[in-house]
């Protein structure tokens, strides 16, 4: 396998491995253990140390949007809360976008129904702090096409990145490369403040 290989089995196979129980599933598997083993061999030249896990649900369903993300753990080990850069698989169309985001749950957790409000005004000043690398990771909103808190908190939560289509993977190279820039936009967040912003006046 590979990372883009991977990627790619996760577009392809979702959909229809939807109609089947997650438990036991083999793509379940993918997601959870050769995605997250192929992003770590990815990551192995780039230092660390990395957390790297895959979701495709919880218990007995899956999720609406699985993800395969990487986590500093002196930002973070979840998903829920901080920041952290994650491929994240949209459910209209075969694609795939690698994100730089902030948590989403905690957000909700503490802004309500304004969460996604303030994820989006927070990830424009993010974008600021980071337009260093706009030119690079171009995107600066995701569609999930999914309803729903969690994939439209993980819309409003994107603050930049890449947006691959299923020709786009099978260049091994380039994911490698544009993971690298991914990985330094992170680090480069967290030297820079991370997501403490000033107070606007």
């Amino acid at each position: 396998m590979s990372l883009g290989y991977a990627l790619r089995r996760i577009v392809e196979e979702y959909p229809l491995a939807r109609t089947d129980p997650p438990a036991g599933h083999p793509l379940a598997h993918v997601i959870r253990k050769g995605a997250p083993d192929e992003l770590r061999r990815a990551l192995a030249p780039l230092g660390g140390p990395f957390v790297v896990k895959g979701s495709p649900g919880r218990g007995s369903h899956w999720a609406a949007v699985p993800w395969l993300a990487l986590f500093d753990p002196a930002v973070t080990t979840s998903a829920t809360r901080g920041y952290y850069l994650v491929y994240v698989f949209p459910a209209h169309r075969e694609a795939v976008h690698l994100s730089l985001a902030q948590g989403t749950v905690a957000a909700i957790r503490e802004y309500g129904p304004r969460s996604g409000d303030h994820l989006r005004e927070s990830g424009a000043r993010l974008r600021e702090r980071l337009a260093d690398f706009a030119a690079d990771l171009p995107v600066t909103a995701i569609t999930l096409g999914s309803a729903g808190e969690l994939p439209e908190g993980y819309e409003a939560a994107h603050i930049l990145g890449l947006t691959y289509d299923l020709a786009a993977l099978a260049d091994e190279r380039r994911l490698h490369a544009d993971l690298a820039i991914g990985l330094a936009a992170y680090r480069a967040l967290k030297a820079r403040g991370g997501l403490d912003l000033p107070t606007q006046r």
